[in-house]
């Protein structure tokens, strides 16, 4: 029964160590760029300046356009007025009216004419000639009450003032711009892993060093409490040690509290269930040496920062944005092509019927007065250049003095490390001296608690220093632009 129990408490613990994931640095910081938004918006961003400076191209290319049209009208456009379609309709008459009126005075006065005119004069003429009256009327009717037309027309153009190849290049820029932000962003997030990360590491390194120290006030309790059984110690000594125990307890506390809380917060970045029990590759940490910090050329920093290169390509697109405002101010030249169909249409009268007629053409455009508008909109665009430039210029700036105070924060904590080590050589030994004294009762139980305490805050700052000289490197990888 006894092997039985023992067995199944072997396969808990050991289920429950193999089911924590244990994640190295590279791969949070793999899973957290797989991840994050930040990125998936920057990888979009690229995605969408590709397609523009696609699009940007396709502006040297002719253009083919199809437009239709249908148009009802409640009134028929009319050539002709009322009184010339009146006259047109009885214009056999009219003339036959004329005729009779003009030569009735002739045949009356001559009677040998009236014979010989008499049988023209009864020839219906009238008839006839309204017909063709009516269809010469009819002939200039519009019939535009239902209008149905059509065009295909080809632009190309031929000089647009700069303006094309301005927006190429502009694209170009914002294509580029786009990965170097998606750098930036990288960049970031790197860092902010790493930070989380060796938080992590030290609060873990903390908390072994918080229960080390329970164990330790624990037993000098229980030893505390036989020495009061046989009169060597005071009960003063064993309060004063169960208090400092309750303390230690209260800050185990803290410490477990803060370490769960920072694995949430790297669990977050790396797109991991906040929940999630792992471990990390770096909580048995090897010794940290110290690091020399590197001569570094400030030409070189600002080609390799990412930032740098952003604000550079801005101010290369504010520039290209000036020539695009500038030709605005130039003459514009397309050659165009069409063919235009419609139904009724003029080729052929009047004709109710589609047909159509091609056409070639060169169009100009020539600006010539707007109020200065053009004008002003190129200061403007002068103004955006040198907000640009100025910025640019202020972020190298900032840049160098990141730099330095990188170089001097990894200075300092080298020091800082050197002095944390000579200080936990130091307390180590004062615990060694201070346990022997109290052992031998030559010490105070306030005197090994001292030294335990001296112990405790030199193993802490020890942590602190070798956790700090990481992030300053990584740091001054950043500030430097050769984080990778």
């Amino acid at each position: 029964m006894k092997k039985t129990i023992t067995l199944c408490l072997l396969v808990a613990c050991f289920g429950q160590v193999m089911g924590q994931k244990v994640l190295s640095l590279d791969s949070c910081r793999n899973m957290a760029i797989r991840n994050n938004k930040q990125i998936r918006i920057a990888d979009e961003k690229i995605k969408a300046a590709g397609y523009d400076k696609k699009s940007a191209f396709a502006n040297y290319l002719p253009g083919i356009d199809v437009m239709g049209t249908y148009l009802y009208s409640s009134k028929e456009i009319s050539l002709l007025n009322d009184k010339q379609k009146a006259e047109l309709s009885n214009l056999g008459t009219n003339l036959q009216g004329q005729a009779q009126n003009v030569l009735g005075p002739i045949i009356a006065a001559n009677p040998q004419l009236a014979q010989i005119l008499s049988p023209l004069l009864g020839i219906d003429i009238a008839g006839p000639l309204n017909g063709i009256g009516t269809s010469i009327v009819d002939a200039f009717r519009t019939d535009n009450t239902n209008l149905f037309a059509g065009a295909v027309t080809l632009t190309q153009p031929i000089y647009m003032g700069g303006k094309i190849r301005a927006y190429n290049q502009i694209t170009k820029y914002a294509e580029e711009l786009a990965l170097s932000q998606k750098n930036t962003a990288l960049k970031d997030i790197i860092f902010r892993v790493d930070e989380a990360y060796w938080q992590v590491v030290s609060l873990v390194y903390k908390e072994k060093l918080a229960v080390s120290y329970v164990n330790l006030l624990d037993t000098l309790n229980k030893n505390v409490e036989a020495m009061i059984e046989e009169g060597v110690a005071t009960k003063s000594d064993g309060l004063t040690v169960a208090v400092k125990l309750n303390e230690a307890q209260i800050t185990l506390t803290k410490v477990e509290d803060g370490l769960s809380l920072s694995k949430m917060v790297l669990a977050q970045l790396c797109g991991l269930p906040i929940d999630l029990q792992y471990s990390l590759a770096d909580e048995n940490m090897v010794p940290v040496a110290e690091t020399k910090v590197p001569v570094f050329n400030m030409d070189e920093v600002y080609a390799n920062r990412s930032e740098i290169k952003s604000l550079t390509l801005a101010t290369e697109i504010y520039r290209k944005k000036q020539n695009v405002v500038r030709s605005e101010m130039l003459p514009n030249v397309a050659l165009t092509g069409s063919y235009l169909i419609s139904n009724p249409n003029l080729l052929n009268g009047f004709s109710k019927k589609f047909d159509g007629l091609f056409n070639v053409g060169v169009m100009v455009k020539i600006p010539i007065f707007h109020w200065g508008k053009n004008y002003y909109k190129l200061q403007s665009a002068k103004a955006e250049r040198n907000i640009a430039m100025l910025e640019l210029s202020d972020a190298k700036e900032m840049i160098e003095l990141q730099v330095n105070q990188a170089a001097f924060k990894v200075t300092e904590a080298n020091k800082k490390l050197d002095m944390t080590r000579r200080n936990m050589e130091k307390a180590e030994e004062n615990l060694r001296n201070a346990q022997l004294g109290f052992e031998e009762g030559v010490l105070t139980a306030d005197n090994l608690l001292e030294a335990q305490t001296a112990w405790l805050q030199a193993q802490s700052e020890k942590i602190d220093a070798e956790i700090d000289v990481r992030l300053c490197n990584v740091y001054l990888e950043k500030a430097t632009g050769m984080l990778k």
